[in-house]
């Protein structure tokens, strides 16, 4: 089964840089994955014909991206590498660069008061001039320093020095669950549940203090060498009941593609904890198949599913997959937000009792109460049985068929009672 379409791009053309720059592409979201595969393809048949070209070169001539946005893959952060002023950072020693991203490069770095080896964001000189930019930065720094939870990682301090602002966080000795999507492994149901069960403790601790992550993704959920999962990148967490912020924001979408609840998209102002509930149901889906939910060519066109396609039942995907963890994927990736688990802490008791080889309870009462509740306003009950429940279920609860008679059975039964009302009226007259 095909992992991350990202990761499709990395697989076929191995570690070659010609890889590597289209991998940034994708993930600094200047091109799609199928845009990188057409000129992965274009590079084939150029080289079928004797005509060698860089992956690169080829972006550039077929307008997925512009010269000078390629010239940036190939050297990604020039003016974030390890820079005196970067190295000089007060109190801290630079060690290496471990992970780059579209926005900020990650150092190892030792922090020399206490001895201890921490990992610092750093955000590039072109963006540290970008007030929104920088604004943003502090606001995760800020957000994750309220957290205080072992599956989140920890904020220690964020600043600026020689013009370079900083963000210093724990470090995690492992790896992320996107890495092992890119290698084509999915998740059993026993290890998924594992990893999304701390993740959902994790956010339980976020959502009690009126934050919201509001980007829940593979690629932001480490993984240590014990197997504790710790969710981080707080970029785009925001305080629930920032009218301010939601003001700002409204009518944008924020979020990954793959992963980005429906309301999201649609930017409305009052976005939920239920937006993180969708984001990591679309994140347990993509490792218990291997697949994300919805796929397109654009992002435009995936989003576009999220809000209108049907999704494919994980467990028609990969049958090892219990029928209860099936109906909780479902109903954490409910489209109406209101047909979604009602707190975090529901979620949590669900994933519990299937991991402990139980029925889910609140999925399964949250389906009872709908379809009551649209019985009690007039609605159609096969209506709601046709949007929300799991297809597992409705073998069991379907509503009845309606009789069904041949026709002749049918007339005869209508004389046989025409003949008995004349018969009860000529005796009534005879007397």
């Amino acid at each position: 089964m095909a992992a991350d379409p990202a990761a499709a791009e990395t697989k076929k053309t191995g570690s070659s840089a010609g890889s590597q720059v289209g991998r940034r592409a994708v993930d600094a979201r200047l091109a799609t994955p199928e845009e990188i595969q057409a000129c992965i393809k274009k590079q084939e048949e150029l080289a079928a014909e004797g005509k060698v070209y860089d992956l690169g070169r080829i972006m550039v001539k077929t307008g997925v991206i512009t010269a000078s946005q390629l010239k940036r893959l190939i050297n990604p952060s020039p003016d974030d590498s390890l820079a005196p002023s970067v190295q000089q950072i007060p109190g801290f020693k630079i060690m290496q660069k471990i992970g780059a991203g579209a926005m900020a490069s990650v150092y190892k770095a030792r922090q020399l008061s206490l001895d201890r080896i921490v990992a610092i964001k750093i955000l590039p000189k072109r963006l540290s001039e970008d007030v929104e930019f920088v604004d943003r930065f502090y606001k995760e720094g800020q957000a994750a320093a309220r957290m205080n939870h072992n599956n989140i990682v920890q904020a220690i301090d964020v600043g600026e020095y020689g013009g370079y602002h900083y963000f210093v966080m724990e470090f995690v000795d492992g790896d992320t669950v996107y890495d092992r999507l890119v290698k084509n492994k999915t998740y059993t149901e026993e290890d998924g549940l594992k990893i999304i069960l701390q993740i959902a403790r994790a956010l339980e601790h976020a959502h009690q203090r009126g934050l919201i992550h509001r980007d829940v993704k593979p690629k932001n959920i480490m993984l240590t060498k014990d197997g504790t999962a710790k969710l981080a990148d707080m970029g785009l967490a925001r305080q629930a009941d920032d009218v301010a912020a939601a003001e700002a924001e409204k009518g944008r979408a924020f979020g990954t593609p793959y992963y980005i609840s429906p309301e999201q998209i649609r930017g409305v102002m009052d976005v939920d904890f239920r937006a993180d509930i969708y984001s990591l149901g679309g994140t347990l889906y993509h490792m218990l198949t291997g697949r994300v939910p919805f796929e397109g060519p654009t992002p435009t066109a995936i989003m576009q599913k999220h809000l209108k396609q049907p999704l494919v039942p994980p467990d028609h995907i990969n049958k090892s997959i219990s029928t209860g963890l099936a109906e909780v994927v479902e109903r954490m990736l409910a489209k109406n937000r209101d047909h979604r688990y009602a707190s975090t802490s529901d979620l949590i008791v669900d994933l519990e009792r299937v991991r402990d080889g139980k029925p889910p309870l609140e999925a399964r009462t949250k389906l009872r109460d709908g379809l009551l509740e649209n019985l009690a306003d007039g609605a159609e009950a096969e209506d709601y049985y046709n949007d929300s429940m799991h297809p597992s279920q409705r073998r069991h609860h379907a509503p009845a068929p309606a009789a069904s008679y041949p026709t002749w059975l049918a007339a005869v039964a209508g004389i046989e009672f025409i003949a008995i009302v004349m018969l009860i009226l000529i005796l009534a007259f005879a007397k």
